[in-house]
């Protein structure tokens, strides 16, 4: 174990003495938004798990995207939010006996082998690393730490991504807004903003948007929406418009109900997609599978409930997919994973020797 560039951050250990030497794991969810950090005891194996469970600390930290905020500013801000979770929970590195850290981001094996060599400088050799999409957490979330089904998150950012019990996995979307985030919190509010302009310029239909808008954000007309939004186009300050395009469906306007629409069918495309790549509806299109539906964009609002009508969009094709709405957080359900591959390897280390 190394002591990384920020070894300040590991201070407490030196500072604090430790509660006990019980055995924790880490789980980490970090997105375009936030991250969050889990630290949990070592659970005996066993078919069911105990309710609630039991957490020994939380933690939270800003974004932890590397394409959305620099891989310095990322990998601060996990080490971090590792750090201040194991301090909270009375622990130090030396009790960690796995970690799973999901993050969004990580689409290539490239990125999660550059994450593993920064996190081996960080945790002692013994820990079990995995390093995952933050979409397959929220998976997990869903699932109480099975990988198996399909997770679509609309939040920030959108992706769908399925695995199937034999391990084959698949995704679709979430490729950031530059290359169509349809249906996520940004594609929403970026489609919102664009309609705005388009009605100031004359090239697009009157809208209640505009005056929803230019209030929400304290602005006196369509030319000043302009610096608003590239003074700071960060993703979430974009997204955080959704729930005045919402209001605004929900009022009758015509344009921000198209675009709602539209946002759900890419939001079905996106899930119907990777289903079909994995089967997960079987030959006949009936099977059942699980469908982990997690993100802002996909909660209930008055008359315009975005997830419902996703729902009933994938339910025509796939009657057997089941809607599953976690009871607990992304964050919960890494450690779980965490957990989940930690005994496997001890039960497979054990029929080894």
């Amino acid at each position: 174990m190394k002591r990384y560039r920020n070894g300040e951050i590991w201070d407490f250990e030196h500072e604090v003495a430790v509660a006990t030497n019980r055995p924790v794991i880490l789980g980490l969810d970090g997105g375009t938004t936030s991250t969050v950090c889990i630290c949990m005891p070592i659970m005996p194996f066993s078919e069911a798990l105990p309710d609630p469970l039991p957490v020994l600390a939380r933690a939270l930290a800003g974004c932890s995207n590397h394409n959305s905020v620099g891989e310095t500013a990322a990998r601060e801000t996990l080490e971090q939010v590792m750090a201040d979770a194991l301090s909270k929970s009375g622990s130090n590195r030396s009790a960690v006996r796995a970690v799973c850290l999901a993050v969004s981001g990580v689409n290539h094996p490239t990125d999660q082998h550059r994450i593993l060599t920064w996190l081996r400088d960080i945790f002692p050799s013994q820990v079990k690393l995995y390093v995952r999409n933050d979409a397959v957490a929220a998976l997990a979330s869903g699932t109480m730490g099975k990988l198996h089904g399909c997770v679509l998150i609309a939040g920030t950012g959108t992706i769908a991504y399925g695995f199937t019990e034999d391990g084959r996995e698949a995704r679709a979307a979430g490729a950031g807004p530059v290359l169509g985030d349809w249906g996520s919190g940004y594609g929403i509010a970026a489609l919102a903003l664009t309609a705005v302009i388009r009605a100031h310029d004359g090239r697009g239909p009157h809208t209640m948007l505009t005056s929803t808008i230019l209030q929400t954000l304290g602005l006196s007309s369509a030319d000043e929406l302009i610096g608003w939004t590239y003074a700071d186009p960060s993703w979430a300050r974009i997204a955080a418009l959704v729930p005045v395009v919402v209001s605004c469906a929900e009022a009758g306007d015509e344009v921000a109900n198209k675009i709602l629409k539209e946002a759900v069918q890419e939001l079905a495309l996106s899930v119907k997609a990777v289903v079909q790549r994995l089967g997960l509806c079987g030959t006949d299109g009936k099977n059942y599978f699980p469908l982990v539906m997690v993100g802002g964009v996909l909660e209930a609002n008055q008359r315009w409930d975005i997830g419902k009508e996703v729902m009933n969009f994938i339910s025509k094709d796939y009657p057997g997919a089941l809607p599953i709405r976690p009871k607990v957080e992304p964050a919960v359900g890494a450690a779980l994973l965490a957990l989940n591959e930690f005994m496997k390897e001890c039960v497979q280390e054990a029929y080894r020797r």
